[in-house]
Order: C-alpha cells, then sequence, then structure tokens
C-alpha cells in the first residue's frame, strides 16, 4: 500500500512549529508494511490543500493529514477534504455527546465555535478522541481512494493513531516491515559504506542504507515479508554479514544509543563510575543522568576546566603540566588516576583538549583531545584529532569517545581500536 503524510499548518511552513508528526507517522506506517511515498507541508488553505490532495492522491491509495481539526476559522482540513471526496457535513451525535461530557468533567464552557467539532462527514469512520477535542476520521470514495485526517497536537496524534487508526488500518495490509539497525562509532559513513558496499549492489529485499549522524553512523537493514518472523530473520542474516565486516565499531544491533548501551552495562553489572571532565565541562556527566536509575552506580562528575582545578582536585603533577601542557596523554591518565584515588569508582573517565575554535597551534590544534579511562588496574589514553573547527561538535565527539572506550574496557577491550590510542 502506497501512501503520503500531509501536515497542515502555517505555523509549520513559518518554522515557528517542528513537525514531529510525519516523522512519527512515517515510522509507524513502515513498520505496518505501508509504504510512505510522500511528505508534504501545506498552509491553512483550502486552494492549496486541494492541489496537494490531487498530487498526492495521483500515485497513493492512502493519505494521512494532521492538523487543521480545530474549532478556529483557520482550521479548514475536514471541510476542505470532505468536499473534496464528494461528501458533506453534518452533526455526528457521538462526538457532539463525548465533547458535552468533558466540558462538564473539566467544568469548562465551551463557545459556538467548539460546536464545529462536532461535525463530521455522513459516509466517515469517525475516531474518538480522548485526549483532546477533535475528532479525527477517515473517509473513502468510490475509487478505493482513503484520506486519513488526524488532529495536529502530537499527544493527541500519537494516542488516535495507536488506539483508534493502527486498529483499523491493520487488516488492511498484506505485509509487514521489520528494520534492524546497526549503530556504529569509530567509523565513518563513507568508510563503511565501502566496506558493505558489495552488499548495498546486490540489495533487493532487505535493503540496506546507511546514514551519517554528528559523530557517528548507523546502518539500517529492513525486509517486508509476509509475517513478522520471516522478515525479522531476514534482517538478521543480513546484519550479521556486516557485522563480518565493521562488528567491532558496532556497539547496538537495536537503535540503543552509546550512552544507553554503556549505562545499561554498568547497572546491570553494578560498577560504579565517577568522571573528570575539561573541555566538555560536564556534558558527558549531563549525557550519563539522563539514563534512568543511574544514580544506582553514577559516583561523581567534576568539571576540572583549570590548570589549578586539575592539580587540586585530582592530584594532576605540576611538572607533568609544565612539560607536557595540560592537553597531553599524561594529564589525561593522571586525572583518570587521580579521579579513581578520590572516589574509588571501579571506572573512572577524564577528557582534555582543545575543543575550539580557538586556542590551537601548529603542535596542538584545535581538535585536538585525550580520553582517559581507568579500569581493573588499566589506564587507556586515547588520542582524538578531529580537524573540526566547531567547538560543538568536539565537545559531543570527545563524549561519544569517552562512552565508547568505556564501553571497549567493559567488554575486555582495553585498547579502543585507534592507532591514537595507548595503554600507559
Amino acid at each position: 500500500m502506497k501512501s503520503a503524510i500531509i501536515s497542515v499548518g502555517t505555523e509549520l511552513l513559518m518554522g515557528q512549529v517542528t513537525d514531529t508528526n510525519a516523522v512519527y507517522l512515517s515510522q509507524q506506517l513502515n513498520t505496518m508494511g505501508v509504504d510512505v511515498m510522500y511528505r508534504y507541508t501545506v498552509g491553512d488553505n483550502d486552494g492549496r490543500l486541494s492541489e496537494v490532495l490531487d498530487l498526492a492522491l495521483k500515485d497513493c491509495g492512502l493519505v494521512i493529514t494532521t492538523g487543521g481539526l480545530g474549532p478556529t476559522e483557520d482550521d479548514m482540513t475536514k471541510e476542505t477534504v470532505t468536499k473534496y471526496m464528494g461528501d458533506v457535513l453534518e452533526e455526528h451525535q457521538p462526538s457532539k455527546e463525548a465533547l458535552m461530557k468533558m466540558a462538564e468533567e473539566r467544568h469548562h464552557k465551551f463557545t459556538e465555535n467548539n460546536m464545529k467539532q462536532t461535525l463530521m462527514p455522513t459516509r466517515a469512520e469517525v475516531f474518538d478522541t480522548d485526549a483532546g477535542t477533535a475528532p479525527g476520521f477517515a473517509l473513502s470514495n468510490d475509487a478505493g481512494k482513503t484520506i486519513v485526517c488526524l488532529p495536529g497536537p502530537p499527544r493527541e496524534m500519537k494516542r488516535m493513531f495507536e488506539r483508534r487508526v493502527r486498529p483499523w488500518l491493520a487488516p488492511k495490509t498484506d505485509c509487514v516491515i521489520a528494520y534492524q539497525t546497526l549503530r556504529i562509532f569509530g567509523k565513518g559513513e563513507s568508510l563503511v559504506e565501502t566496506e558493505i558496499l558489495d552488499l548495498i549492489d546486490a540489495q533487493t529485499d532487505p535493503t540496506i542504507a546507511t546514514y551519517a549522524q554528528e559523530g557517528e553512523c548507523s546502518v539500517r537493514v529492513a525486509s517486508k515479508r509476509k509475517t513478522l518472523k520471516e522478515a525479522e530473520d531476514a534482517c538478521h542474516e543480513v546484519s550479521d554479514q556486516i557485522r563480518k565486516r565493521v562488528g567491532d565499531y558496532i556497539y547496538s544491533d537495536d537503535g540503543r544509543s552509546l550512552p544507553e548501551v554503556v549505562g545499561e552495562k554498568l547497572l546491570k553489572d553494578k560498577i560504579t563510575i565517577s568522571c573528570a571532565e575539561s573541555c566538555t565541562g560536564g556534558m558527558f556527566a549531563a549525557y550519563l543522568t539522563d539514563i534512568p536509575g543511574i544514580s544506582e552506580v553514577f559516583e561523581r562528575g567534576i568539571v576540572t576546566y583549570t590548570e589549578r582545578a586539575k592539580m587540586e582536585e585530582l592530584g594532576v603533577s605540576e611538572k607533568t603540566i609544565a612539560e607536557k601542557t595540560v592537553v597531553s596523554p599524561e594529564v589525561a591518565a593522571q586525572m583518570a588516576e587521580g579521579l579513581q584515588k578520590k572516589t574509588g569508582s571501579d571506572v573512572c573517565v577524564s577528557v582534555t583538549g582543545i575543543a575550539g575554535p580557538s586556542g590551537g597551534t601548529p603542535e596542538k590544534p584545535v581538535g585536538l583531545i585525550y580520553v582517559g579511562c581507568r579500569y581493573k588496574g588499566v589506564t587507556v589514553v586515547k588520542k582524538l584529532l578531529t580537524l573540526n573547527m566547531s567547538r560543538s561538535w568536539n565537545r559531543r565527539y570527545a563524549v561519544l569517545s569517552m562512552f565508547d572506550t568505556i564501553n571497549r574496557m567493559l567488554d575486555g577491550r582495553a585498547v579502543p581500536g585507534s592507532d591514537h590510542s595507548e595503554v600507559l
């Protein structure tokens, strides 16, 4: 089944609101075996919405709209779709009763224009709502084309899709799609693609696609089959071939992020952790504390931004700083080791570097960063040289490298797979 998504709202075109609905619907429809061929955004305008419906229905049997079902004058999606599909609006008694009940329970006095939301196309399958005031609906024509209209607020739209639209749509599809997402750190998208290019060139089903993300990349394997098990088995078979090529750099095969993977390992084995950050200024601790329950193992996070702080808080040698500077493998190692002495944590990770965009020299350019990690009596230092002048990019990459180093050490791979890494 081919489908299109139309997001309705002038505020979307003006960039005042980010369209998360289209992303969510694309993901959900694809997992149900519904191919999303197009995504459109159109303002609150009857004529332009009709033109977009022409475009979408020319190639697709299903169109899903979001937005424009509210009580105000510029909410015109329902009226436009009803007219477009050759139907008329009339009062839908169950929707009216639900609206009046909601008003009574919430002690709201609805205005006259709220009653506009009780009008529905006569041939429509109406989807009630318990998360807002606007019902949705599905309307088909004699040509077998169907338009599903959902509310715009993401919470209302998602709840209606899950409760009403998914069960309504599921029997109408004859296949399912399974995905497996391999997330990779330490090897760029172009290099990953080169190593699996023969698999990509030979693909039919499952399909293979590489995606660049900030500081990392991923490979998505997708298969469309009659049953979920058939699709999942096909994905696993191809993923195993990819793993043979780039397996050392794959940190998850289910879409989990690197912080999530590390956090789960720490929590599972009750491994305590502390961090000492310089150029990242607490970003590592912030990522770590996004993980629910991490307080069970996260002991301490220290930002030691100055030379004095590194010496006083972590015991870094003044002589080492004078001879090697603060951006050096020796200082990164002493930061991690000093932190372990101070906290007694099982894993102690540190970072020091030049995030930029200024402060670099020919000997120590912007993007030079050292990550130190101490675990089970071994200190590992990883050298990063990003050659990127973006301060935010360098800091994020440093944080991901900290998680990657920890992940490898927890797995017993002391050297983090880099020519610039060394065990001290």
